[in-house]
């Protein structure tokens, strides 16, 4: 036979090859990501049980409050605006079904019982992630769909701004389109140096202020708060934005709350009152737009 030329056999082992390391390129290895939960203090102890029945988590909790006027406290029959606000690390993996199967067991489809979303990492300890990834290693990694950047619908904002001003923050952004936040209580530490840089005092006692919002309507909300919490103001507001990849409980309500509401004989009227004023409140059970 000619040298060079293939025979039927090596082409076929030339295309095996070829598949076997397109299918090596596609697999990407099993990582965590960041889940973060806003619900109503109370909650927390029943999404933990469902991380761990359901998959491996390594979860932290810290307390908020919501941002709802109390008229819409009162629509939703809560009498606070406590919030639990959780930070899981989970396996990627799991992503999508650790989140199906809270917005399914906690009822996030429904008015004002919190919302759950991932974000991206770009590093984390090696110790934790491998301990977390290693749990589902059993499980499939192959064709999980990569977020990309453009598929993105919502960023989650995050604003620090000294204690007091935090209303001030709120109200800014609702003037520009967010629907509501989740409070944290935070404090500045150890910032002399970069203060040397930037110029500008931070206050010691900070408060945090956390908004889902669409991406399109991102920007208008953070020049907003800029413009009346930002560091050129007396509430000394830092800012910065995260992409979200996935979501449950945002926007709830819907035909799944219209329905809920004439299945217990409410006029359809005032179901449909009520799941179109819900829009805004079911917002405050945690979601960044959560009024």
């Amino acid at each position: 036979m000619t040298k060079g030329v293939q025979t039927a056999r090596e082409r076929v082992q030339t295309a095996q090859a070829r598949m076997q390391r397109t299918a090596r390129q596609s697999v990407r290895p099993n990582r965590a990501k960041l889940l973060i939960s806003i619900v109503n203090r109370g909650d927390d102890g029943k999404i933990c049980e469902l991380l761990n029945d359901f998959s491996v988590a390594l979860t932290f909790l810290c307390m908020g409050k919501g941002t709802a006027r109390s008229s819409v406290l009162n629509y939703l029959g809560i009498g606070t605006s406590e919030k639990s606000v959780m930070l899981s690390l989970i396996p990627e993996s799991d992503e999508e079904a650790i989140l199906n199967e809270i917005g399914n067991k906690m009822s996030l489809y429904l008015v004002g019982r919190g919302i759950s979303f991932t974000v991206p990492l770009s590093a984390v300890s090696e110790i934790a992630a491998n301990g977390i990834c290693s749990a589902a290693a059993a499980k499939t990694v192959d064709g999980r769909k990569i977020m990309k950047d453009k598929d993105r619908t919502y960023d989650l904002i995050v604003a620090i701004v000294s204690e007091g001003y935090v209303d001030d923050a709120m109200e800014a952004a609702r003037a520009a389109g967010a629907a509501g936040g989740t409070i944290i209580r935070s404090r500045s530490l150890s910032n002399a140096k970069a203060e040397q840089f930037i110029g500008i005092s931070v206050h010691e006692e900070t408060e945090v202020l956390l908004i889902l919002s669409k991406r399109e309507g991102k920007m208008a909300i953070m020049e907003a708060i800029s413009n009346s919490a930002g560091l050129k103001t007396e509430a000394g507001g830092v800012l910065f934005s995260l992409p979200v990849d996935r979501t449950v409980g945002v926007g709830a309500v819907g035909a799944a709350y219209a329905q809920k509401l004439a299945e217990s004989g409410e006029p359809a009227a005032e179901a449909e009152k009520s799941a179109n004023s819900g829009t805004e409140a079911s917002s405050d059970a945690g979601n960044g737009g959560s009024d």
